[in-house]
This record gives structure tokens, C-alpha cells and sequence, in this order.
């Protein structure tokens, strides 16, 4: 029943969950990481970017960002820090149309695109340098990472090792419909630019007619996700996409932490039946944290999330319990 107690409490001074999670979003940096920057081809002739950050090591973690996040975020750089200051090399991929520049097809990136997560860690695997690898998903980036491991576990190469991510919502449409207009509305906004950039290059398939008017995710995904890249509807979306039913099938040790304050999470996204029943999957459900924040102290720039990250990949799981 690996359902985890969690020693982590947040700063009496980010007294919210609205804090812990706004305040590191727009006020963390973090330095001393250069990437090296690599252009992959896709099989559809499409191109992924990737971030290295190499240390010579041996092993490798991939990171995956969060909806409209890219590799520059400053979690993604404090866990690319974390693990480079314990001897591995970092991968932070930047899905279709986050890396600066639109990508040349009508599809774009989505919060099941696991087919381009695989694709990914089998590049770097392909490069010889690592014999280990493991995965670091935050928020949309989290539920990519988990559907990947549990949709076709046999597909998983054997040197994935271990996994942990961060405020997943696991359940899409149940985190849809609760996440504030507020907080939507920022979303929207790039998803927006975005939407233009691709107006330009497919003028007849894609329409923002009224898009202004639009203040939810289930209406966004409706009239764009979903037909872009073959669903039939934003429920048709949320129910092959969720990662909430894949966690049973997950063969490798992994770690979900969804803070029980998080504004983005429904009540869906604690995923406990599921942890007592796979040995392989742990939850861990601190009662503060908001969405991506875990910091431990601000000021400092001390994050609870990249301590435990390094403890559950690195040591021997059983001492993470």
C-alpha cells in the first residue's frame, strides 16, 4: 500500500495555496545551467527541440513541462541543478510549439502526447552514453509521462528505471472544470498567440472566430484540441487522454506528489485506490504545496520537490517510504 506520509510544510509565509503557487511560478531564478540545444526530426517530419545539460555522467532524467511551460521554466532548471550537482545528465524536451518557434504541422502538443515523449527517450538512449534513465513530469508534463509508462508497459525500454512527478492532474476533465477562470484565462491567452501563429500557416483549418469570448478549458479543447489531433470532442479527449487509468499497469517505481491545496486538482486527481493496489506506484499527498511550488524556503531558493525527486530516483525506494 505504497500511499506515502509527507514530512514537506510550506513557509508560514505562503500561507495559500495560491501562493505557493504564483509566487515561485513569477518570482524564482535560477542560474547556472547552459544548455546545449538539439533539433530532432520527428517521424512525421515535424521537430522537437531538446535542452542538454551533460556532466559526463552515465544517466540520465528527461524532464517534461507543464501546460504552456517550455525548458527555461525555473522548476525545470532547479531539478536539471538538483540532479547535474548529483553527477547526472539532464534532458528537457520542449513540446511542439513551446521551444520559441511554431512547429510546421497543424498538431501541436497535448496533455497525452506520450508518443512524443517515447520518441524522446528513445533518441537519447540511441546516442549510447546511458545505460539508466529516468523520468520527471510536472503538471501537464506529469500525466504525459504517466500515460507513457502505463499505456503500453512492454513498450517502456528497460532502461527507464524510475519516475517521479509533481501536481498531475490525472484526471483531465475533473481538473477542467474546477480550475478558477482566473488562472484560465493566462492559459488561454498563449494558447491564443499560439493559435494565431498556426491561422497564419493553415488559414482554412483553423478559426478563432470568437475565441475572445471563450473562459474554459472544456470549450478550448472542444473547438481546438480535440479535432487538431484526431478526438472526436474535448470529453472524447479527456477520457483516452486522463493517465488516471494507466496507473495500474505501471511496471517501474514512480512517485506522484499532488499537494492537497493545489487550485488546478479536483478531488479526482488523488489517485489513492490506485497506489494500494500496484506496488510500483506511490502517492504522496502533503497538505500544502499548491501547484508546482513546494518550495521549502523562497528566499533561499531550498525546493521540497527537487530533494525528494533526487531521494526517490537515486536511493533505494524503500528508504523514501
Amino acid at each position: 500500500m505504497p500511499i506515502l506520509s509527507s514530512s514537506y510544510k510550506a513557509p508560514f509565509y505562503l500561507f495559500n495555496g495560491h501562493l505557493q503557487t504564483i509566487i515561485p511560478s513569477l518570482f524564482r531564478q535560477v542560474g547556472g545551467i547552459t544548455y546545449s540545444r538539439e533539433r530532432l526530426t520527428t517521424p512525421d517530419q515535424d521537430f522537437i527541440d531538446v535542452d542538454w545539460s551533460q556532466v559526463g555522467g552515465d544517466s540520465l532524467v528527461v524532464l517534461s513541462h507543464g501546460l504552456e511551460g517550455d525548458s527555461s521554466r525555473p522548476y525545470i532548471l532547479g531539478m536539471v541543478r538538483a540532479f547535474n550537482e548529483r553527477g547526472l545528465d539532464a534532458l528537457a524536451w520542449n513540446y511542439r510549439s513551446c521551444s520559441g518557434e511554431p512547429n510546421k504541422l497543424l498538431r501541436s502538443y497535448h496533455l497525452g502526447a506520450s508518443d512524443d515523449l517515447q520518441f524522446v527517450v528513445e533518441h537519447a538512449l540511441h546516442t549510447g552514453n546511458y545505460n539508466t534513465v529516468h523520468l520527471i513530469g510536472f503538471s501537464a508534463g506529469g500525466n504525459i509521462t504517466l500515460k507513457y509508462l502505463g499505456e503500453n508497459p512492454a513498450q517502456v525500454p528497460a532502461e527507464v528505471k524510475r519516475a517521479c512527478v509533481f501536481s498531475v492532474p490525472v484526471d483531465l476533465k475533473a481538473s477542467a472544470q474546477k480550475i478558477s477562470r482566473i488562472y484560465t484565462q493566462r492559459f488561454l491567452k498563449t494558447l491564443g498567440e499560439k493559435l494565431e501563429q498556426k491561422r497564419q500557416l493553415y488559414p482554412n483549418e483553423v478559426d478563432l472566430t470568437d475565441y475572445s469570448v471563450f473562459w474554459s478549458f472544456p470549450e478550448f479543447d472542444n473547438r481546438y484540441t480535440a479535432p487538431i489531433h484526431g478526438f472526436k470532442d474535448a470529453d472524447d479527449y479527456y477520457t483516452k487522454v486522463s493517465s488516471r487509468q494507466f496507473l495500474t499497469n505501471i511496471q517501474q517505481p514512480t512517485l506522484l506528489v499532488n499537494a492537497k491545496n493545489d487550485p488546478f486538482l479536483a478531488e479526482e486527481c488523488y489517485p489513492v485506490e490506485e497506489a494500494r493496489t500496484n506496488p510500483y506506484f506511490y502517492l504522496e499527498m502533503p497538505e500544502t504545496g499548491g501547484h508546482v511550488g513546494f518550495t521549502e524556503d523562497f528566499r533561499k531558493d531550498v525546493y521540497y520537490s527537487e530533494a525528494r525527486a533526487v531521494k526517490f530516483l537515486l536511493d533505494d525506494v524503500r528508504c523514501c517510504l
